[in-house]
């Protein structure tokens, strides 16, 4: 553990160099202007500047892009509390409570939440990277298809029976999730499903114009209705965060990293689960459940917290065992190899300083994305107060930039105008948005994983059931799933009970 920490040392000495240095902030700077337009996450932000970067050294390289990485999360997160406009489906949790508290005048405190949520979440991380990095990843070796699948399903049935009011409109919006999840090129014949004869749905249902559409242009549509009442006015001497802000925080962050790092360990599931469970633990766990979905401050600290920590875990299954954790990791592997550096298990003898500088340069980006953004959360709160007329105009001229510049297709400014209004009916009918997305994103894994465990079984179903793992996942999904209505049923026929003996 001391040998872990000297290496830490020597890591942080090396990223706190002048060059290393203004490649986290160049990072950070640029991830967040990014992460605010709609559309143009991490992946889209790190594509575009990746060729710019072969000319930097190497480890300058891996710091700037993995700071524009976290840089555009929080960017992100911006749109999602000001205008319920996420750009990826991890800000799509914190928009369900941040952007009622930008509703009622509390866009301030619900940002500086989140600002410090995630400098947690990712400082916390961080140190788990360097002490745990080894027992973790074998640990994360042991799933297999049948327990990716099982925790998918538990997954799926939290969001469906924890993510409304009803859990027959949760079930009904994660079908609706699923069938789109299905569109496009069947993963083991190869041939289209429900394309309907459309080449652009071959590579499936885009994933952000869809997130765009069901949040951003659904909210402009809502607010159609009744544009007068789209914010509240901005209370500029509630824009701090209160005793009772942090008291109420501190638990929900300490939960959302856990939550955050072990499922960010984990190939495959990124950020989008990990925020997602979070909302879903802290909802189970309060006791206002009820007053979830109308700006609850736990429900922006923990998946906030959550998804930086999910980022930051990513990493590890890359650094040890050269697997990618995300979609973003996967391009940050695609710099590591374009300079010659081949992660796996070998990668921190071949080339342990880099390793440790980049390491220790998730914190010091951490602190700079803090004090980068923390003073400038008055002049985004300020946004509010442009008149409505002016101000959702250009946030759908956002949304159609964003939605065109993925593909320069047009077709996707067609599937984004398709679920605007899918979501502004969806919010008329008190239908869930959220299973929706989180089926469309988990539902081709799910299907993969249940695919290869029939491979590994010949067929046999049985195989979910006889692994511990997975059977012990795929019980807890049952008692999910059953347990709720179970309890609904109990309580009238106990209060009858106990009215007729007090008669």
């Amino acid at each position: 553990m001391s040998e872990n920490f000297a290496l830490l040392g020597a890591g942080l000495a090396a990223a706190l160099q002048p060059l290393n240095l203004l490649a986290a902030f160049a990072g950070c700077f640029l991830g967040t202007l990014v992460g605010m337009l709609p559309g143009l996450g991490p992946s889209a932000a790190i594509a575009i500047l990746l060729p710019i970067t072969v000319a930097m050294d190497p480890t300058s390289a891996i710091i700037m892009l993995a700071a524009i990485y976290y840089g555009c999360q929080y960017g992100d997160t911006i749109t999602a509390v000001l205008f319920n406009t996420p750009g990826t489906g991890a800000a799509a949790m914190t928009a369900v409570e941040g952007h009622q508290m930008a509703r009622q005048g509390r866009a301030g405190t619900a940002l500086a939440v989140a600002a410090i949520a995630s400098f947690v979440g990712g400082t916390v991380t961080i140190f788990a990277l360097a002490l745990v990095a080894l027992p973790l990843t074998s640990l994360a070796l042991r799933f297999g298809p049948p327990e990716f699948f099982a925790l998918i399903v538990l997954s799926l049935l939290l969001v469906v029976t924890l993510g409304g009011s009803s859990i027959l409109r949760g079930l009904i919006a994660a079908v609706v999730g699923l069938l789109l999840a299905m569109v496009g090129t069947d993963p083991v014949m190869g041939l289209p499903r429900l394309t309907f004869g459309q080449m652009h749905l071959l590579d499936g249902v885009a994933f952000i114009p869809a997130i765009i559409g069901l949040f951003g242009v659904g909210e402009i549509l809502r607010n159609l209705e009744n544009p007068k009442a789209s914010f509240a006015p901005v209370a500029t001497s509630r824009l701090s965060i209160t005793r009772d802000d942090l008291r109420r925080s501190a638990p929900a962050i300490a939960r959302g990293t856990g939550i955050g790092f072990a499922i960010g360990i984990v190939p495959g599931l990124g950020t989008i689960p990990a925020a997602f469970m979070s909302y879903v633990a802290e909802k189970r766990l309060s006791r206002r459940r009820e007053a979830f979905g109308t700006g609850v401050i736990e429900g922006v600290a923990g998946p906030e917290s959550a998804a930086n920590a999910a980022a930051n875990g990513a990493l590890l299954p890359l650094l040890t065992l050269g697997i990618p954790g995300s979609g973003v990791v996967a391009i940050l592997m695609g710099a590591l190899l374009m300079n010659g550096i081949i992660p796996g298990p070998m990668m921190f003898q071949e080339h342990g300083d880099m390793v440790w500088t980049l390491i220790a340069s998730l914190y010091v980006g951490n602190v700079i994305l803090l004090i980068l953004n923390l003073p400038f959360i008055p002049m985004w709160v300020s946004i509010l107060r442009i008149p409505y007329g002016i101000l959702f105009p250009l946030i759908l001229g956002f949304t159609v930039v964003g939605a065109y510049s993925l593909a320069n297709s047009r077709f996707d400014i067609g599937l984004m105008a398709v679920f605007g209004l899918v979501g502004w009916v969806a919010r008329k009918l008190d239908i869930p948005l959220v299973p929706i997305i989180m089926t469309m994103v988990l539902g081709p894994l799910m299907e993969g994983g249940l695919r290869r465990s029939l491979e590994m079984s010949q067929g046999d179903f049985t195989i979910l059931l006889t692994r511990p793992i997975a059977a012990t996942f795929l019980a807890l999904a049952v008692a999910v799933l059953v347990v709720p209505p179970l309890v609904a049923l109990a309580r009238p026929r106990r209060a009858a009970v106990e009215s007729g003996g007090e008669a």
